[in-house]
């Protein structure tokens, strides 16, 4: 019975040090098994289904949130006081992006346009796109100050011009023509004999080239060759660097196309994109960790040196003629007008924007932008990219529109673009990436666990087993020990009795 009992311990024991074993195997194998996954399921290939349909067209529901900032002092600005603006908004609408005419080219890249179009959401917004809100008139005010260095007889014929037109310094209309066009007189005229002037051939409208239009084509990394290069711009419209800007970094075309980033981020990991409407590339920096829904993720912010100017940040220099810092003058993209972009409510900018206009009030949380990715995968999880669009106005002898304007940079919106994973996608993202390595862990540690308190057990009652035998094997046999003791005293006493006699 002992010696079943010992080899039972010895089996034990053997079963143990396997399951020991193939714990501390799983330890190293199972981020190895993780990562394979990841770089199977990040590659860009129509042979990976759900990656791939992902990637083609984004299943996340993403929505513009636009604000306007309705002027209410128009006259009492023409007399050179300070602009006072109201917030009106949010007029939200849903965007829906598809990639179209993907082509895979042999050296591990892929080429697509991608053709977005809104659709307006009554139930998110606050208003309708009936509403009427009063901005400056950039067909006016941005014109005379492009106008501000010709002839002086010239510009009093743009002023004639623009009575002739009856267009005024400021305009008033419906946000849904302010966003998506209105018929111009003035419009009409300038496209019909100064070709070219003009962004839009058709209606003018701040966002009239958004809709149902491409971001370009984009030629893109699929990660075939390497996964660390995946989603990252190779060539944009066919360039691999800008013309726009002043220095070869402001014109370099970094990072990827804004969507999706290479996986295996770590804190030092930074998101480089190229925004086609910044007319630049742009990097977010790490921030802070977080969760969502359980799933662990990295928030990314833009640094305050994004928009410097060229003064506080000397890598800028090449985005300038610049103004204060806080402000991107993408006025060599756009047709030379005065526009800049920055932060809304010109968060994170010099503070002498906002001393300018009455009615801001910046706060990271409702102006800070950012995006939460999926460090190990790099897949955003919840994005929200916020700028607003500013025009520089002042006073321009000869153009009496502009009346006695004092130098300013005018708020005119601001936008934010939004999404985040949820439902079905988020449920599957959940489970492949956070339950089943969690998983994962715990077998890795379980099996550890049970293997050594087997060891443990199994050593104990192997160790019991052999002491009882060896305590079974030295023992003398029969009842000797006792007779001897019994008989040693009865000899004894004969002697002392025999002596006696």
């Amino acid at each position: 019975m002992a010696i079943n009992k010992s080899k039972v311990a010895v089996g034990f024991l053997v079963v143990g040090v396997l399951t020991v074993f193939f714990g501390t195997v799983l330890v190293f194998v199972g981020p190895i098994i993780i990562d394979d996954q990841v770089v199977k399921n990040t590659v860009i290939d129509p042979n990976n289904g759900i990656s791939y349909n992902m990637w083609k067209d984004l299943p996340v529901p993403f929505f513009m949130s636009v604000y306007f900032f309705n002027v209410l002092n128009p006259q009492e600005i023409l007399k050179g006081e300070k602009p006072m603006v109201e917030q009106r908004g949010p007029y939200v609408y849903r965007k829906r992006c598809q990639k179209d005419n993907i082509t895979f080219h042999p050296n591990g890249t892929v080429s697509y346009k991608e053709y977005r179009s809104y659709y307006f959401e009554p139930s998110m917004s606050t208003g309708n796109e009936s509403d009427v809100v009063t901005i400056p008139n950039m067909l006016v005010l941005g014109a005379a100050v492009m106008m501000e260095n010709l002839p002086y007889a010239v510009r009093l014929m743009i002023s004639a011009t623009f009575k002739t037109f009856n267009e005024g310094p400021f305009l008033t209309k419906t946000v849904g023509e302010l966003m998506w066009g209105y018929d111009s007189d003035l419009v009409e005229f300038l496209n019909k004999y100064l070709p070219g002037m003009l962004p839009s051939t058709g209606k003018f409208g701040l966002f009239a080239d958004f809709n149902n239009s491409n971001t370009g084509l984009f030629t893109i990394n699929t990660g075939k060759d390497d996964i660390m290069k995946v989603h990252k711009v190779d060539s944009w419209n066919g360039l691999t660097e800008l013309s726009y800007w002043g220095t070869p970094q402001c014109n370099m075309i970094n990072g990827t196309a804004g969507q999706m980033w290479p996986p295996f981020m770590t804190k030092e990991s930074t998101l480089p994109f190229y925004s086609p409407d910044a007319c630049r590339s742009l990097e977010l920096v790490y921030q802070r960790p977080g969760k969502m829904e359980g799933i662990p993720l990295y928030r990314y912010v833009a640094p305050k040196t994004m928009f410097a100017n060229g003064t506080d940040y000397a890598p800028n220099e090449g985005f300038c003629p610049c103004r204060q810092s806080g402000l991107l003058n993408v006025s060599s993209c756009r047709h030379n007008s005065p526009v800049f972009i920055s932060h809304p409510h010109f968060f994170n900018a010099d503070p002498v924007l906002l001393d300018t206009v009455l009615g801001l009030s910046p706060t990271e949380e409702e102006h800070g932008l950012f995006i939460d990715i999926h460090p190990l995968t790099g897949v955003p999880l919840n994005v929200s990219i916020r700028l607003q669009l500013n025009l520089y106005m002042k006073k321009i002898s000869g153009i009496t529109e502009t009346g006695k304007i004092s130098e300013v940079v005018m708020p005119m919106l601001w936008f934010e673009e939004s999404g985040y994973i949820d439902g079905p996608i988020l449920t599957t993202f959940h489970t492949n990436l956070v339950v089943l390595p969690a998983v994962m862990e715990y077998m890795q540690y379980t099996f550890i666990a049970l293997g050594l308190l087997t060891i443990i057990v199994a050593s104990l009652v192997h160790y019991k087993v052999k002491r009882n035998e060896s305590k079974a094997g030295t023992a003398p046999k029969g009842n000797s020990s006792t007779s001897t003791e019994e008989q040693t005293p009865l000899l004894q006493d004969d002697t002392h009795r025999h002596t006696y006699t």
